[in-house]
């Protein structure tokens, strides 16, 4: 009996380690264990294959010093696990942390929900957040199937939790028979985007519109709606997250 137990201990130790932690848990990670002013100094989160959320976290932090300009850290199970500064980083604004208010958790539920409605079928999520064009903190959820094949994307600003752009989620099913080459039925049409401004100029149905480019219209403002009220649920402020477990230390009192 006792290796009937042991045995059940090690299969949940290893179903939560599977699960992984969400990004403010990791971001939390580098503030802890590394320096808590690199939280300010963020420019982008990624993990990939998420079920919900990824094995390993790579936080990619502006660093003068470092050749590329850029320093990398992987994070995974609560632990740094690897460090690097790549000759070519990533490019982009320090993410507003005081912004954040939703969490990987909160990212995949919005866009699962929308998988839903959509009738796309996944089996993995990878997770980017960085400042869009206007330096808003945005989340890319890009979904894939069970052949690690993008089947939809989602973008979601992290400070209000409205969906901003939908990339291939609007063109009806993904199930095997389409996906194997059979003829599609009415409704599977090839994989779609729009974003807020495919909508702006257009607050009623025009005259001779293509009825499929309406309906997806019609969609993407359902999925807006849906993503606020599923906000509201999931919200979550990074700047009250980590200050529950990261003290503020300066670097020069450091010293």
């Amino acid at each position: 009996m006792w290796r009937v137990l042991v045995v059940l201990i090690a299969l949940a130790s290893s179903a939560v380690a599977q699960q992984g932690e969400s990004a403010y848990e990791a971001l939390r990670v580098v503030g802890t264990q590394l320096d808590r002013g690199y939280l300010d100094d963020i420019v982008a989160v990624a993990g990939a294959r998420g079920n919900p959320e990824p094995a390993m976290w790579r936080i990619s932090i502006a660093d003068r010093n470092a050749a590329g300009g850029v320093r990398e850290i992987d994070v995974r199970n609560g632990r740094i696990v690897a460090q690097r500064t790549p000759m070519q980083g990533v490019v982009g604004a320090p993410i507003k942390t005081s912004m954040l208010n939703l969490d990987s958790s909160g990212a995949y539920s919005v866009a699962a929900h929308t998988a839903e409605k959509s009738h796309v079928v996944f089996t993995s999520a990878s997770y980017t957040l960085r400042a869009n064009q206007r330096g808003i903190p945005t989340w890319i959820v890009a979904l894939q199937d069970e052949r690690r094949q993008t089947v939809g994307t989602i973008h979601i600003a992290a400070n209000k939790g409205n969906v901003t752009r939908v990339e291939g989620m609007f063109r009806g099913t993904n199930s095997p028979q389409v996906a194997q080459g059979q003829q599609p039925q009415r409704g599977d049409q090839e994989p779609t985007s729009i974003d807020d401004e495919d909508i702006a100029q257009v607050d009623e149905d025009e005259e001779g519109e293509n009825p499929i480019k309406r309906e997806i219209k019609l969609m993407f403002r359902r999925t807006k709606r849906d993503a606020q009220r599923m906000f509201e649920r999931v919200r979550s402020s990074f700047d009250d997250f980590v200050e529950q477990r990261v003290p503020r230390i300066s670097r020069d009192s450091e010293r």
